[in-house]
């Protein structure tokens, strides 16, 4: 096949009108845009990722998204860092300036861990109710259920919801910190990168989930959301392709 082919994206979508929602593909889906690259999105629902990608990855197990297919319309890659380290490679300018290795990823990870692991029951039951398609739904909920040992509604229904985005508010307040360390509106300053894409791709999950939990977040991000706001309209040129 012609190398003049475009990359393919695999995306879960939302519910009609369909958009981009997860941070993970939020990652792959950002480079794509930074780049200027050749690319058209493949909306897969759920229940259709294993059986769509498991020929072309005989000796996984698992199957998630983001997954493209490369401009040779051959080559398959998932996993998102995969996929950010091939892109970079075959198309290295614009850099994102790819290092997992550093103390400022290690930061980040640890304070999107910090923000998100507490808030669990709470996305995941609004993923459900609020942003899936009925052909994802059932998929999703009985494979959340059969990983957390209760229903996706008993989840969210135990959780104290108040209590955890205050614990919540410990890793958002810390994202703070890293944005304005340099200034902003990225972390390292001046300078975009995929650290930042990471960090925008969760800022835009937590948006996509409505603006009343974006209001929470902005609520216990240490400075009223200053930061966050700063860094979402800093890299609006690769969030406004959003749902092909």
């Amino acid at each position: 096949m012609s190398s003049a082919s475009p990359i393919v994206l695999h995306d879960i979508p939302t519910k009609d009108p369909q958009r981009c929602w997860s941070w993970n593909t939020w990652k792959t889906r950002f480079i794509l845009n930074f780049k200027g690259l050749d690319y058209v999105t493949e909306w897969i629902e759920y229940p259709d990722i294993k059986p769509t990608f498991e020929k072309y990855f005989p000796d996984e197990t698992e199957f998630t998204c983001p997954t493209i297919r490369l401009a040779d319309g051959e080559t398959y890659l998932m996993e998102s860092s995969k996929i950010a380290a091939r892109l970079e490679a075959d198309y290295p300018t614009p850099a994102i300036h790819l290092d997992l290795k550093s103390p400022q990823f290690d930061q980040l990870i640890h304070n999107l861990r910090a923000a998100m692991i507490p808030l669990r029951p709470v996305y995941i039951y609004l993923v459900l109710t609020r942003l899936l398609s009925d052909k994802s739904t059932p998929f999703f909920s009985t494979r959340r259920a059969e990983e957390i040992g209760m229903s996706v509604e008993q989840y969210h229904q135990e959780c104290d919801v108040e209590a955890a985005w205050e614990e919540a508010g410990k890793g958002f307040s810390g994202l703070t910190a890293m944005l304005k360390a340099n200034g902003g509106p990225f972390l390292t300053g001046q300078t975009v990168g995929y650290d930042d894409f990471i960090c925008a791709g969760v800022l835009l999950f937590f948006k996509t989930l409505g603006d009343d939990v974006f209001a929470k977040l902005v609520k216990v991000s240490g400075d009223g959301g200053e930061a966050i706001k700063d860094l979402l309209e800093a890299v609006e040129p690769w969030s406004k392709r959003n749902s092909y």
